[in-house]
């Protein structure tokens, strides 16, 4: 069972794709805990199975052999319904390009998860706490990359999720507006007491983390605690 502090914990996590007769092995044995209320970096270079880890977790994927537990549910075993619901009352996704839609304002944007958790957060708190609510009335056309990220994100949390999931969150943005992003989404785990996962191939982001996986080949070449995070708004790369 996970410990009461953690939120998730992964057991013997292995995933390997089929595609006709070529296995492609992906993830090999990953067992590792995430303790509720954190921020948890998983870095790696592309093909290390980060993307992979994240759709696991996320419940946007299953594991070929192993078990994903959530509050002390092993996701690994629901059915597609199952996952449904997991992913639409507990997690929140950010991704690297905002998938805003574009006939919308930021608030509206926002609006429209809101209607998917039973304890929402007001659009209009949602977008205040990412520093967005000045810009609530434009079109994504009108926002900067930044603003449109920042949108993105208050989309994510509005629901209330006891989880958000970034996946390379700064990789379409400049270092200042990156740090800016990266500093909402740790004002939102200060704030809310959000469990966070973000994964990324740039290591100067674990340094605002709590823990930081490395990922290589499929498994997990380090793990550490970090004990004194770094304000986002310090992080160079």
């Amino acid at each position: 069972m996970t410990k009461p502090t953690d939120l998730l914990r992964l057991v013997d996590v292995s995933k390997t794709y089929v595609m006709g007769e070529v296995k492609v092995p992906v993830l090999h044995d990953v067992n590792m805990a995430v303790p509720r209320g954190d921020v948890l970096v998983i870095v790696g270079p592309s093909g290390s199975g980060k993307s992979t880890l994240l759709n696991l977790i996320g419940g946007l994927d299953t594991p070929t052999s192993g078990s994903v537990f959530f509050n002390d549910r092993d996701i690994a075993k629901s059915t597609d319904r199952e996952l449904t619901a997991y992913r639409r009352e507990n997690v929140g996704f950010v991704f690297q390009f905002y998938n805003l839609v574009p006939t919308l304002t930021a608030e509206e944007n926002v609006t429209v998860t809101t209607e998917l958790g039973g304890n929402p957060i007001k659009p209009s708190e949602a977008l205040r706490l990412v520093g967005m609510d000045h810009r609530a009335d434009h079109f994504p056309a009108q926002l900067s990359g930044g603003e449109q990220q920042r949108t993105a994100i208050a989309r994510a949390v509005a629901k209330r999720p006891q989880l958000l999931l970034c996946d390379e969150p700064t990789g379409a943005l400049d270092l200042d507006t990156g740090r800016m992003v990266l500093k909402a989404i740790a004002n939102l785990n200060a704030e809310l007491g959000m469990t966070v996962i973000i994964i990324t191939h740039n290591s100067a982001i674990a340094g605002m983390a709590h823990h930081t996986v490395r990922l290589g080949s499929g498994t997990i070449a380090e793990s550490r605690t970090n004990e004194h995070p770094v304000d986002p708004l310090e992080i160079v790369w």
